[in-house]
């Protein structure tokens, strides 16, 4: 009883969260508003991650224009897993078979939905904070772990709605990974500076250093 309360709890928890979200998203408990739901889920998703194909693609003609031409193709396979994405996200057909045919869907199989929406929606986040690190970083020497991260947070975005699509067609019933595993620390992104310590020469004064016996403090 506990399982099925903490089940229901759950949908309900991140189904508010999608609402707040995507305004207009009904959920899939109705089965004729499920394709509904879907598109205006799907569509949300979609147009969020246009705005952050185009700064990729700008930043692409920024690496040109400051002759950094090694890193174009790089960036460019960021660019093109995010397009694919995108255009799966709007088009990719789910036909009559798995949740859209079921009378009903049980609130596992709900919370399972849901929770793949709502790591989708959350990519967002991942990717732009990905993007910026990037921007941030160029000439610098964490530079090229910038785009290789971008590049496998763009495959991750791919591989999360492939999840989708089979969790909808009821072929998997495992939750999404952890988002964190492909975020860069702000530090990977920035420059490394060397760093050293230099310990100054201290005028030598024979009336202190007689009478205290302990090295001077250096601030």
């Amino acid at each position: 009883m506990s399982d099925y309360y903490g089940q229901v709890t759950g949908s309900q928890d991140i189904f508010r969260k999608l609402l707040s979200k995507v305004p207009g998203f009904s959920g899939y408990i109705e089965r004729d508003n499920r394709r509904a739901a879907d598109k205006v889920m799907r569509e949300a998703i979609a147009n969020r991650f246009e705005a952050i194909w185009g700064r990729i693609s700008a930043f692409q003609r920024e690496l040109i224009s400051q002759g950094e031409i090694k890193w174009v193709d790089d960036v460019e396979s960021a660019a093109i897993k995010l397009r694919q994405f995108i255009d799966r996200v709007r088009t990719t057909s789910y036909g009559y078979s798995g949740l859209f045919d079921a009378v009903k869907i049980n609130e596992k199989e709900l919370a399972l939905i849901y929770a793949y929406d709502e790591a989708m929606l959350s990519m967002v986040d991942v990717m732009d904070r990905a993007v910026s690190n990037m921007e941030i970083s160029i000439g610098s020497d964490g530079f090229p772990a910038s785009v290789r991260n971008l590049v496998s947070t763009a495959q991750q975005c791919i591989e999360t709605f492939d999840k989708r699509y089979e969790a909808f067609m009821g072929q998997i019933t495992t939750p999404p990974a952890p988002l964190e595993m492909v975020e860069t620390s702000p530090t990977d992104a920035a420059p490394t500076q060397p760093t050293t310590t230099e310990t100054p020469i201290l005028p030598e004064t024979p009336a202190e250093s007689s009478d205290s016996g302990s090295t001077p403090i250096v601030p």
